[in-house]
């Protein structure tokens, strides 16, 4: 896992004591079609099911995929977070639900940003200033 994609985030609700559930934002790392991975510091285990907002922050507006429903895969430690591998459960093969293209739209988007940041790498500045 290189680094966190950017401006999107999961937003889930975890139970906290008998009648508080608490509102928990991670990162996530991979997204695509089927399923993501996200990274945080709250204990799943593999065979849980988890209920994911995903939140793109743009600038004049947001993105967003609301109710997603996962299932947790797999669980990696690193340091004093997990990464969890989700596969998305309840996606149409053929994508034709809201809830679907909004998350084509997601995937988008961030394919477009990691393109744009991969052209601002410091190895392109240098060749700006060679040009120059």
């Amino acid at each position: 896992m290189n680094e966190a994609l950017p401006d999107l985030v999961a937003r889930f609700r975890v139970r906290q004591g008998l009648f508080r559930k608490e509102l928990v934002e991670a990162a996530l790392y991979e997204l695509d079609g089927y399923g993501c991975v996200m990274k945080t510091d709250k204990v799943f285990n593999p065979g849980d099911t988890v209920v994911l907002d995903l939140v793109m922050d743009m600038p004049f507006d947001e993105i967003r995929a609301e109710g997603l429903s996962g299932l947790v895969t797999e669980r990696r430690k690193h340091c004093s977070n997990f990464f969890y591998s989700i596969d998305f459960v309840e996606l149409d093969s053929n994508g034709s639900s809201s809830l679907a293209e909004k998350l084509r739209r997601i995937r988008e988007v961030v394919s477009k940003k990691q393109s744009l940041k991969s052209r601002r790498s410091p190895g392109s500045i240098s060749g700006f200033r060679q040009m120059a």
